[in-house]
């Protein structure tokens, strides 16, 4: 016998096609009416096909759902409670709601195009509040058991929430409330590296909400428009967030953990409007480095609930006040004696980041307050040292017409570095009980406030001023 043909006596290994689905060409259901019944009756034959978990040092492969460019409906909640699945689209598709929803209808008549576009996924999910996060996601991962769910992928669509509703607050225009009940992405229980990639998710209360993470990479995604876009709940470890464009709502979160060890974040671009650039809740021994924050209010950088032992560095965090009329009057409800940077917590390191503040004196929140840049409020052992601040408030106001271009509006109040001033600031505050913490050339002796009995410091050498011992 011949080693071909000993070869062709043993059980023969799946197809790949056999493992690949086309939404558009799976025999049961209409992707473009409800694309969640479809999905949901590939990942039923998926494991009507592989139900043998260990044969031939194999079993279950998992399978790739394909969503080619088009607009797709989804009725139905995806429920997926299989791993090494990977759903795969072809476009992202974001393009600003916001803009659209806040342009004069004569203006929209002009437009190209006025919706998200690519693989895009309509999410038709709308539950009552009281239901919970969950009911209103378009995906919903879960499964008991062991081992962990393992290895689902997100990759290249668009998950689109259409419209937000009016919240009863009634001070808000429906579409600026970032509320509807809509998630994107909703993990329920412990997994083991996810993958969500290239995604577009706009218009969604939540865009990705994941629990019990573990090695978990959130990469090279468009995540805007959301009422809290990336949230890691529960407890996790050794996950991360890079190279994200993220922006959420002013009463939530762009990037927020709890109970979290070994995060990285780095290398996002986060925007403005978000209550939050990055929030973490007992969080310990991550890093958020070579980052860009934006905001256009206090709290940029929240550590709550004693986080301890993380690293910030290299990040450039600017602060100034919107400059788009439509959402002038939103904030977040925070003053600016909360600081820019909010720190609770015991031993995390603050070192060489960029942070600029630029604001009009009557903007400041009390009035006449100095800003604070850097707020301590409680923990010791903390090590700020070779921060950067630039601190300045513009000497005659910008004219803006109310119904200026988004883009052009934002885009020119960002390069203006002309008719600027220096703008008092208390650069570093350590509250009272917070002690053995270490303050470096973040701030010269007025700009630094803290008892130099219990903490230590050196000030940024002011001009003329020789430090040599």
């Amino acid at each position: 016998m011949t080693s071909r043909s000993v070869a062709t006596n043993r059980p023969q290994p799946t197809m790949v096609s056999e493992n690949y689905y086309d939404v558009t060409k799976y025999p049961d259901g209409n992707p473009y009416e409800d694309i969640g019944a479809v999905i949901n009756g590939i990942i039923a034959d998926i494991k009507m096909r592989q139900p043998v978990s260990d044969l031939n040092d194999g079993g279950k492969p998992g399978a790739v759902i394909y969503i080619p460019p088009g607009d797709y409906h989804l009725v139905t909640q995806v429920v997926i409670d299989v791993s090494y699945l990977k759903i795969v689209g072809s476009g992202h598709g974001f393009t600003s709601s916001s803009i659209r929803f806040n342009t004069p209808a004569s203006e929209l008549a002009q437009w190209r195009e006025v919706w998200p576009g690519g693989s895009r996924i309509l999410a038709g999910i709308s539950p009552e509040a009281a239901l919970g996060g969950s009911a209103g996601a378009a995906f919903y991962v879960r499964r008991s058991g062991n081992p962990r769910i393992s290895s689902v992928e997100f990759a290249d669509f668009c998950i689109d929430g259409l419209h937000f509703i009016d919240d009863g607050s009634g001070q808000n225009d429906a579409e600026n409330t970032y509320k509807n009940g809509k998630t994107g992405i909703y993990v329920d229980s412990a997994n083991d590296s996810f993958r969500i990639t290239g995604m577009g998710l706009i218009y969604l209360e939540h865009g990705i909400t994941v629990h019990d993470a573990d090695a978990l990479a959130i990469d090279n995604n468009f995540i805007a428009e959301c009422g809290s876009c990336i949230e890691l709940k529960g407890m996790g470890q050794a996950s991360r967030i890079a190279n994200n464009f993220v922006g959420a709502g002013y009463q939530g979160h762009s990037i927020y953990a709890e109970n979290y060890g070994g995060i990285l974040v780095s290398s996002n671009n986060v925007f403005p409007r978000g209550a939050s650039s990055v929030s973490f809740s007992g969080v310990v021994r991550s890093s958020v480095t070579g980052n860009r924050f934006h905001s256009f209010y206090p709290g940029m950088l929240v550590f709550a609930d004693n986080c301890c032992e993380n690293l910030v560095s290299s990040n450039h965090f600017l602060r100034d006040r919107e400059p788009w009329a439509p959402m002038q009057k939103y904030d977040n409800g925070l003053d600016d004696l909360f600081g820019l940077l909010h720190i609770d917590g015991s031993n995390n390191s603050v070192i060489a980041n960029h942070i600029s503040e630029t604001i009009d004196t009557q903007h400041i929140k009390p009035l006449a307050v100095k800003p604070v840049i850097i707020n301590v409020v409680s923990g010791s052992g903390n090590y700020i040292a070779n921060n950067h601040i630039v601190a300045t408030t513009e000497t005659s106001q910008i004219n803006v017409a109310p119904n200026s271009a988004c883009f052009s509006t934002q885009v020119g109040a960002l390069l203006s570095t002309t008719n600027l001033k220096a703008l008092e600031v208390t650069a570093v505050r350590v509250q009272e009980g917070s002690v053995k913490n270490t303050v470096l050339d973040s701030g010269s002796d007025e700009e630094v406030e803290m008892d130099r009995t219990m903490n230590a410091f050196r000030a940024t050498p002011a001009l003329g001023q020789d430090r040599r011992s």
